[in-house]
């Protein structure tokens, strides 16, 4: 089995919280405390998305914060906003099937990229999970930032 990697280049605090998630087992790290300037301090709640890499066949591991959709789960591919998809998003399209921990739950999922009013709905429930979303659809410019749904089809 491929062991799991934490995705390259991610920034300091990301590895910070994925090294607290990982270390309780879930038991920290699912709310993550975002504490930026200009910014009201804000609690996120956050899963880690493990994803089969495209090219190298290898499992890469990224934090992210989520919503609910019944049963399943969501996750907005922003890139805070950069023109180009998160290589997260385009390993899900190669291969969707995923794992994904919450909290102290695992369990295996399918991704789906939301469209019409599914995505339109989740769009709206992300932006008041963490605000600067809708800053980073208006930086992605022609880009439509892709809403992912992660839709469970077992535990692990």
């Amino acid at each position: 089995m491929t062991e799991t990697k934490l995705a390259p280049n991610l920034p300091k605090w990301m590895k910070d919280h994925v090294d607290v998630y990982l270390s309780s087992g879930g038991k920290e790290g699912h709310l993550y405390t975002i504490r930026l300037p200009n910014v009201p301090e804000k609690a996120v709640p956050s899963l880690l998305l493990t994803t089969t890499g495209r090219k190298s066949g290898e499992k890469y591991l990224f934090p992210l914060f989520y919503g609910r959709a019944g049963d399943s789960y969501f996750v907005i591919a922003s890139k805070g906003g950069a023109p180009q998809h998160p290589g997260w998003y385009r390993n899900i399209l190669a291969n969707p099937e995923v794992e994904v921990q919450v909290g102290t739950a695992k369990l295996r999922a399918r991704a789906r990229t939301a469209s019409g009013e599914e995505r339109g709905r989740l769009w709206a429930q992300a932006v008041g999970i963490w605000p600067p979303f809708a800053d980073y659809q208006v930086r992605a410019g022609a880009r439509e930032i892709p809403v992912v749904v992660l839709d469970p089809i077992g535990k692990n």
